[in-house]
């Protein structure tokens, strides 16, 4: 993906989240190397059973992502957004998780959104063309 995006830091995150976040990561790498209906439909299987993520959920879970990994703390939207979906999860919840483009120019990105809202993004996500989705169950979509 190609949203440009500087080298970020969330919450301060503990030795047990960063090393389930690092168990995230290293799925979420295997993951993206799926083809994206494939990678859609893991990503819908794992979230059976969660609830709904809040946003204090979401960005928990991106903390512990983007520090324990230089690449998803930087351009790796798309292994960022897998592994906080998967981070999430581990706690029993489920954020809705986005990919997206924009044609002129053309850049896509992934992200998750709670409520609507993305979690740690810039605004202009908001202008993005979803194009694969994976909200909480009971979410549209579905």
């Amino acid at each position: 993906m190609t949203m440009p995006v500087t080298l970020e830091h969330g919450l301060p995150v503990g030795r047990c989240d960063r090393l389930l976040g690092r168990i995230c990561v290293v799925a979420a790498f295997g993951l993206i190397k799926l083809r994206p209906a494939t990678l859609r439909r893991v990503m819908s299987t794992v979230r059976i059973g969660a609830r709904p993520a809040t946003e204090t959920d979401a960005y928990a879970a991106r903390s512990a992502v983007v520090a324990v990994s230089v690449t998803c703390a930087g351009q790796g939207c798309l292994p960022r957004s897998v592994a906080t979906a998967l981070r999430c999860r581990m706690s029993g919840t489920w954020p809705h998780w986005c990919t997206g483009a924009l044609t002129e120019p053309f850049r896509a990105h992934a992200w998750v959104e709670v409520d609507g809202q993305p979690v740690g993004e810039l605004a202009d996500v908001q202008h993005f063309r979803k194009l694969i989705e994976v909200p909480p169950r009971g979410g549209h979509h579905d």
